[in-house]
């Protein structure tokens, strides 16, 4: 290796990796910054106008756009190319060291003006990259400062084919990213940003293998966003509570265990006080606010014990060691998440069910856009927002819910948009008592509710995710004991369903807002 190209905005480990290849005898090729960096390391440098006879122009937008530079890096390693490179006077480069301006942090900032974040995007870094790893028959390209300590112990030959093989692909990511994360800041910072773009472009780091994916023959990962299109009110994806999480005990996370935890996370901070839910195979089988944490807990799992066995429990607060204790002496769970464990809880917990997990996570932030795959693509939709305000319902029968009744049926409305449908969810005192999910049939939904609720809905809330279509929804969920039930209306049979609730005496709640799941 005999002469390299290094110029980069992140200079985290740059004074090392230069005397590095410094000491190798290789001539180090640089300009602005990165130069600046070099020399005051005390490393050699030869600025780039040197190498192209041409001063920096346009405040440094134009450096290293310059056949001398470009030449030098997609050379192919044959006679033509080499003689060509001779007779224009062009050293050909073995090592390119670049990562990009920072345009991602920039364009995040909610104080910056578009012409700040404008400056931040990058032209010539990419092209070198891409010059590179075209060219990774010959040419090295490295974007990581954490790859410089490795690449130095590789001098002075450099890297192997492979090895540059591996890098180049390295590279097209870094700038697939960067560019991508360019078309979502273009996308959000409009006038009137699109909720679903004409196109979309996503980049995604893996961060976690896990132990498999649904069933264990297939393999499964977690990935986090490098990045994505900004919902329309210009958020940017970034770490979530699974990046931040803490794995206090347990064995490895399926893919299953993460797709419940978070299903699970994401509705324990849905309510303001403390909070327990119980998810089994993505459905909550058990959902409770209480005034304290372990109170939440009882009467959650109280709610379905049998189905709560192997589930994920979600607690949207501290543990402590008698609320450690009591989780331990219940139906085993497979994952444990809360906001935070005491030193002796984790003391406890750690004591028994080795392959119990238990992680501490942070609470999740708002629901973006969602992503599933079908043949040739995929379907994307925006979030589901649930509103949860009875003063923007309507009650269209005779009598009108209690307060206490009014609060049953929020929380049961909460509840079922996180249920599958077709989904009933039958309520009491913040007490998801009776859960009917994913059914083919609405009145099947109610009847499992009913068997489950066990007579425990008496003076409670009923919630539907989608209209009665017959009134014999209206009629199970008050043989069930509601004397609310909350549903979005809008079927052609609504005065014959409203109807059935006056003769029940059941107050009802239209939403006007439907919250199928699938």
């Amino acid at each position: 290796m005999r002469r390299a190209l290094i110029s980069v905005s992140d200079k985290t480990g740059l004074p090392e990796l230069g005397r590095a290849l410094a000491r190798a005898g290789v001539e180090i090729v640089s300009s602005g910054g990165t130069a600046r960096a070099l020399e005051e390391a005390g490393v050699p440098v030869v600025p780039v106008h040197e190498v192209t006879g041409h001063p920096e122009i346009l405040d440094g937008r134009v450096k290293t756009l310059h056949p001398a530079v470009h030449g030098g890096l997609l050379a192919k390693d044959d006679p033509q190319h080499l003689g060509e490179l001779e007779a224009h006077g062009i050293a050909p480069f073995d090592l390119v060291v670049a990562n990009l301006y920072p345009f991602e942090s920039a364009s995040s900032d909610p104080a910056a003006s578009e012409a700040t974040v404008l400056e931040q995007i990058d032209v010539g870094g990419p092209a070198m990259l891409r010059a590179a790893a075209k060219t990774f028959e010959r040419v090295a390209v490295v974007v990581d400062p954490a790859e410089y300590a490795w690449l130095a112990g590789t001098l002075p030959d450099g890297p192997d084919r492979s090895e540059r093989r591996r890098l180049a692909r390295a590279a097209f990511a870094h700038t697939a990213a960067y560019d991508a994360a360019i078309v979502a800041w273009w996308d959000a910072s409009g006038e009137a940003p699109e909720p679903l773009p004409e196109t979309l472009h996503l980049a995604l780091d893996r961060v976690e293998t896990l132990r498999y994916g649904e069933n264990p023959h297939q393999q499964g990962a977690r990935y986090r966003w490098r990045a994505a299109p900004r919902d329309a009110d210009g958020r940017a994806p970034g770490a979530g509570a699974w990046d931040a999480a803490e794995q206090l005990k347990g064995t490895g996370l399926s893919y299953l265990n993460l797709f419940d935890a978070d299903a699970a996370w994401r509705l324990a901070h849905a309510f303001d006080g403390p909070a327990a839910v119980i998810v089994k195979h993505a459905n909550p089988c058990g959902v409770a606010v209480a005034s304290d944490l372990a109170t939440a807990y009882a009467r959650a799992l109280d709610a379905d014990p049998l189905s709560a066995f192997g589930g994920v429990v979600a607690l949207n607060g501290r543990i402590d060691r008698p609320l450690a204790e009591r989780i331990l002496a219940a139906p085993k769970a497979d994952v444990l998440i809360a906001r935070a464990v005491d030193d002796d809880a984790a003391e406890v917990l750690r004591s028994k069910r080795k392959a119990m997990r238990v992680l501490i996570a942070p609470a999740p932030g708002p629901a973006g856009r969602s992503y599933r795959a079908i043949d040739g693509g995929m379907l994307v939709q925006t979030p589901d927002r649930v509103t949860t305000d009875p003063s923007a319902w309507t009650v269209p029968t005779k009598r009108a819910p209690t307060e206490a009744e009014r609060a049953d049926a929020v929380f049961a409305w909460q509840v079922c948009a996180a249920v599958s449908s077709n989904a009933i969810v039958l309520a009491k005192d913040g007490c998801a008592v009776g859960i009917g999910a994913g059914q083919q049939s609405r009145v099947d939904a109610a009847r499992i509710a009913a068997e489950k609720a066990d007579g425990r809905a008496a003076g409670g809330a009923c919630a539907s995710d989608a209209f009665y279509p017959f009134r014999d929804g209206l009629d199970a969920a008050a043989e069930a004991g509601a004397t609310v039930v909350v549903q979005p209306g809008g079927s052609v049979r609504d005065d014959e369903v409203i109807a059935a609730a006056d003769e029940h005496g059941v107050a009802m709640l239209l939403t006007a807002e439907r919250h199928f799941r699938h």
